[in-house]
């Protein structure tokens, strides 16, 4: 395999991997939640999109919609009816509030899809240039994936509500202040998470298997992107996200596989020990 096509299957992973961890890391920088619940939000996106394509004949990229909104109610009321409760308090209440969550939505995925791994097949063809070849399914999902990305950018940057998020980031007690509701944008925020963990839920079926035993390491995923990339920004979730797809990309070539996922873990604590607060971010938010 030529060392362009690794580049290119590096870049799709990396823009899935940015789409699945920018939300976590907006949650973890704004809230100060490390939300264990993550990786099962990622497979519960990939599993409506499944089920609504089986089942009722929803082509996969307009279901990406529909897991995005089902997630992002579902986030809204974990947050407003859970997580409120306990979120002004330490960091080890929360990791272990929605680390219980998360136990409850495997079992419960488990119980309804079994752990027997599905998949969406879904052949569009290739596209090949330059003796690289991509699938146009995941090059759509790639693409996809970058724009929703993007257009949280837009939010966060242009939007009242984006802006208030900022604040909110920046001094919650000022914000208060401000007259901004703080307990309704930590609510917003965790749901924007949540809603990005169901899209590109929802693009990974088309790529990968997915199974309710997959939450889990989508989890461990995204804390590498974050811890990459830096908390709290979309831009460092991107760069975060780039730089694990290419490492895996690289390492699953030359290294195995089975080593892909180890090398961005020894990355993660590389960057821990010269970098703590990652690529993108910015000291304060670490």
């Amino acid at each position: 395999m030529s060392e362009l096509q690794i580049l290119v299957n590096g870049l799709v992973l990396g823009s899935l991997y940015a789409c699945m961890a920018v939300g976590f890391s907006l949650v973890w920088g704004v809230l100060n939640v490390i939300n264990m619940l993550h990786g099962s939000f990622i497979v519960l996106g990939a599993y409506i999109s499944f089920f609504l394509y089986r089942h009722a004949g929803v082509h996969p990229f307009i279901s990406v919609p529909i897991a995005a909104a089902a997630l992002f109610a579902l986030g809204y009321a974990l947050q407003r009816g859970a997580i409120n409760r306990v979120v002004a308090r330490p960091v080890l209440t929360t990791l272990t509030l929605t680390f219980g969550l998360d136990m409850l939505a495997y079992n419960l995925m488990i119980l309804a899809f079994s752990a027997t791994p599905v998949r969406i097949i879904l052949d569009l063809g290739r596209v090949e240039a330059a003796g690289v070849v991509v699938p146009v399914d995941r090059l759509a999902a790639m693409l996809l994936a970058l724009l929703l990305t993007a257009v949280l950018y837009a939010v966060m940057r242009g939007s009242k509500i984006g802006r208030a998020i900022v604040a909110v980031r920046m001094d919650r007690d000022a914000a208060t202040l401000m007259g901004i509701r703080v307990e309704r944008i930590y609510a917003t925020t965790f749901a924007l998470g949540a809603l990005m963990a169901g899209a590109a839920g929802a693009m990974l079926a088309l790529i990968f298997p997915i199974s309710p035993t997959m939450s889990g390491q989508y989890l461990g995923k995204v804390f590498i992107v974050c811890v990459l990339g830096g908390l709290g920004n979309v831009p460092g979730a991107l760069a975060g996200g780039f730089v694990l797809g290419l490492v895996e990309a690289f390492a699953g070539v030359y290294l195995g596989p089975q080593n892909a996922m180890t090398m961005g873990y020894l990355l993660m604590l590389l960057l821990l020990l010269v970098r703590p607060t990652g690529l993108m971010g910015r000291k304060g938010y670490e």
